[in-house]
């Protein structure tokens, strides 16, 4: 008899012990996941990297012809009463060559961050986008793509900086009768220099129905302990504003953006475009950005760029990309981020076709 209380016992326990397990399953998860993007890309003229100057027509493999190429892992656990963590790991590849590439060039170069995620907002720290990059994200007609769109132009003025933002903490609001905020503070951590390499970003978005309006702050100091392969410690002050307009099918967007980069320039950048689902399986998108140095007004740019998205699947799109750039006097504006960052005087024509898919 007491044998038979004891397995009935036992069966109690291991069936409490798989509820228990089950539930605590339930209130976390773990996701790996990632994107690959190579294209072919053309380009008329090419910069050289040293003297600036035309190097010839190219033809090649490239990464990242529309978006990077990247994995990672994101988790997240519910503590109870409305409150999560959170984290993110997140690493740039290159499927050209299997390299690092894309991010700041650290092996999570592109994000690797903690986070408690609640009623009040979301507050986050570590490697992390600022709410500069964000809001321009939202208001580019592209997409941000890294052939001919407002992230070329990013690039080209201040690199990695106000992009990948190390030894930061942010706080993100809930959305409140149409209006969210967002604040950044990273730490240049260096002893003796408080100052040095330190960064502040803070954006406010309104989104009344299909109208939504942004703006948003950056400024960084050079230095600090955060010392990557992409420079990401530019000392510079951005701002922007943004708008964007769906109707149906149909966004358009536009966006005002300054970088004023200590020593060096201070460019106004203008860009609008559209972007229309014409069937649901076909995208397509175009936008044009004029840029000019307010010292120097003889140093300006106008890129434009037409692409196609056809997505096979939800997960796999083939793409096709098109655009021009001109730059006079001093003006270096490129057409992609990867193979023709920047460009030399005159015009530019480039297009790029290739494929993505996401896991």
């Amino acid at each position: 008899m007491k044998s038979g209380k004891c397995n009935v016992l036992r069966l109690i326990a291991c069936t409490v012990t798989m509820l228990l397990g089950e539930a605590a399953q339930a209130q976390r998860s773990l996701t790996l996941y990632g994107l690959v993007d190579a294209g072919l890309l053309y380009t008329s003229k090419t910069a050289d990297a040293k003297t600036g100057r035309n190097a010839g027509k190219q033809f090649s493999l490239i990464d990242g012809g529309a978006v990077p190429s990247k994995f990672g892992m994101t988790g997240t656990e519910d503590l109870g009463g409305g409150l999560r963590a959170m984290f993110k790991l997140e690493s740039g590849i290159s499927v050209a060559n299997g390299a690092f590439a894309n991010c700041n060039g650290n092996m999570f170069g592109c994000q690797a961050w903690v986070a408690l995620d609640g009623t009040y907002g979301t507050v986050k720290a570590g490697l992390q986008y600022s709410p500069l990059l964000l809001a321009l994200y939202q208001t580019d007609p592209r997409h941000f793509s890294q052939f001919g769109s407002g992230l070329v132009s990013m690039v080209d003025n201040v690199l990695g900086t106000s992009i990948y933002n190390s030894n930061a903490v942010s706080y993100t609001s809930p959305t409140v009768a149409g209006l969210q905020a967002s604040v950044m503070y990273a730490l240049g951590g260096e002893a003796g220099h408080f100052q040095a390499g330190r960064q502040y970003s803070a954006s406010l978005q309104y989104q009344l129905g299909d109208f939504m309006i942004n703006a948003a702050i950056y400024d960084g100091n050079s230095g600090g302990t955060a010392n990557t392969p992409m420079p990401t410690t530019l000392q510079f002050e951005g701002r922007m504003l943004g708008a964007a307009y769906t109707f149906g099918s149909l966004t358009a967007k536009a966006s005002f953006v300054n970088y004023k980069v200590a020593g060096s320039f201070n460019n106004n950048v203008y860009g609008g475009g559209l972007s229309y689902f014409i069937l649901p399986t076909l995208e397509v998108d175009g936008g044009v950005w004029f840029t000019s140095d307010r010292n120097h007004t003889a140093n300006h740019s106008v890129m434009g760029a037409l692409g196609a998205d056809y997505f096979l699947s939800k997960r796999t799109a083939l793409y096709a990309q098109i655009g021009a750039v001109n730059n006079h006097g001093a003006m270096n504006t490129g057409i992609s981020l990867n193979g023709a960052t920047f460009g030399p005087q005159g015009t530019t024509i480039g297009a790029v076709f290739g494929i993505r898919h996401t896991f």
